[in-house]
């Protein structure tokens, strides 16, 4: 084992650098390993887009809002820094897609549009008859046969048609990607459902024998079964405000950003900072976008496949409100908003409902999101009149007298990678092109494999991994 003093530069201070930084400085402390971690962050804070606002009682989230529990890198992170008593699950509730101006039940027994129950989707009326039997279609129709990437649109039109898809699967699947379906891909953002249609040809069997039964609890909130969610009591900025204080004193630069990479020799990297610093590395974790990574390397006619790779706009409205100002005559948590519909905002929260420990009592809690591919401009426009549009989008669904206590904003500017087709292909071939030039430099991040936070924690420790590996082999 090479036991030179070694040093790693972690660019990028969201949750998989500040991840990769803390498990890297673990490792070194438990294995005796000679190695200095510096964690470079252009921004004044930690965090990226984790940004929690504590305000008169509410815990109102600016960014994510939660995580898959199935996923379990956040919640093992949470134990490590000791903190998982703060974890809280989603309370459970009625889900609805808002269809020509009608809020319709998300149908029982759908695992992410599919349906596993026959009953409460020959009930619903999201979709026409027609649309019910053609998507009957699945348990005959053959397996595809396609090899390599495809859209997620393709794929579920073809087992389904048009109608179950615009309706149901579109606005469950696009939503955390703010994408287009027919362009998404299927490799790259939902492979298990090529898995299941390769394995059991039909979707719907397929997924009713994969998918694990649920079994009805109470969860202190009256809800029949338990949320697959968790997030922080205080919001998910506590597990930021965790880990910083783990890091080793001294290892993180704020406020300054990375300008240039340069080449010192096959095992050597020098960066330049905005600042006039330099700093030798013997070993890269570059976490930013993929927009900043592909700048970066343009000098050397390296990872410009990576601008290949879109992103799109969004803003979420958070609005806080007096218990009597909302009327609103259905139990559940929120809903989904169909593409066809003619309304600005792609969804909405009821916060207050599905996260009850953000909310003070007597009040009430909506959270609205708004842009997308192909729909933008409104993130754009002045504060006032988004909350204007926005406002009067849920006027249409709930009853609301009144203007909100106040309203947050939050716009995300160029900001949603977007997984299109070939998506997979596009980021080996970019780490194929660092392996031969800069075999030291590390790609991970939202931009590659995964936007979710889980996704970008699992990143973060395989860069940790890969690094250690070449470092101390």
């Amino acid at each position: 084992m090479d036991r030179q003093n070694k040093r790693v530069v972690i660019v990028g201070g969201g949750i998989t650098g500040l991840s990769a930084a803390f498990y890297m400085q673990k490792e070194a402390r438990e294995k005796g390993l000679p190695l200095e971690v510096i964690l470079v962050e252009a921004a004044n804070r930690l965090g990226g887009k984790i940004q929690t606002i504590r305000r008169d009682g509410f815990v109102i989230e600016r960014g994510p809002d939660s995580f898959l529990i199935r996923k379990k890198s956040v919640g093992i992170l949470a134990e490590d820094l000791g903190i998982e008593g703060e974890l809280v699950r989603n309370a459970t509730g009625q889900a609805y897609v808002l269809v020509n101006g009608e809020l319709h039940p998300i149908p029982g027994g759908s695992v992410m549009g599919i349906p596993t129950q026959v009953s409460p989707f020959l009930k619903t009326g999201l979709f026409s008859w027609a649309g019910k039997i053609r998507a009957a279609g699945d348990f005959i129709l053959p397996r595809s046969g396609i090899e390599g990437d495809q859209s997620l649109g393709s794929f579920f039109r073809r087992r389904f048609g048009g109608e179950i898809v615009d309706n149901l699967i579109e606005p469950l699947l696009s939503g955390v990607y703010a994408g287009d379906i027919d362009h998404m891909s299927l490799q790259s953002t939902f492979p298990q459902f090529y898995e299941v249609e390769k394995k059991h040809r039909s979707l719907i069997l397929g997924m009713k024998k994969t998918t694990p039964k649920q079994v009805p609890q109470k969860n202190g909130y009256g809800a029949k079964k338990e949320g697959v969610f968790h997030t922080f009591r205080n919001g998910l900025e506590t597990i930021v405000e965790a880990l910083e204080p783990q890091l080793e004193p001294e290892s993180v630069l704020k406020g300054v950003r990375i300008d240039a990479i340069k080449k010192q020799s096959d095992h050597k990297t020098l960066l330049e900072l905005n600042d006039g610093q330099t700093i030798e590395a013997d070993a890269v974790i570059l976490t930013t976008g993929h927009g900043m990574a592909s700048k970066l390397f343009a000098p050397y006619g390296l990872l410009q496949g990576l601008k290949e790779i879109p992103t799109t706009s969004v803003a979420t409205v958070a609005l806080a409100f007096p218990e009597e100002a909302v009327e609103q005559d259905r139990e559940g948590t929120g809903f989904l908003v169909s593409r066809s519909s003619d309304y600005s905002i792609t969804a909405c929260t009821w916060t207050h409902r599905k996260w009850p420990t953000t909310t003070p009592k007597g009040k009430v809690l909506l959270r609205a999101f708004v842009g997308r591919v192909g729909d933008e401009a409104i993130v754009d426009l002045p504060d006032a009149e988004i909350e204007k549009i926005v406002l009067a989008d849920l006027g249409k669904v709930l009853d609301i007298k009144g203007k909100p206590d106040f309203t947050v904003i939050t716009r995300w500017k160029e900001d949603r990678p977007q997984y299109r087709v070939g998506h997979k292909q596009r980021i080996e071939a970019a780490r194929a092109e660092l392996k031969t030039q800069f075999p030291q430099v590390k790609l991970a991040g939202a931009s590659y494999n995964g936007v979710g936070l889980p996704d970008c924690i699992d990143q973060g420790k395989a860069a940790v991994q890969e690094v250690l590996d070449g470092l101390f082999d």
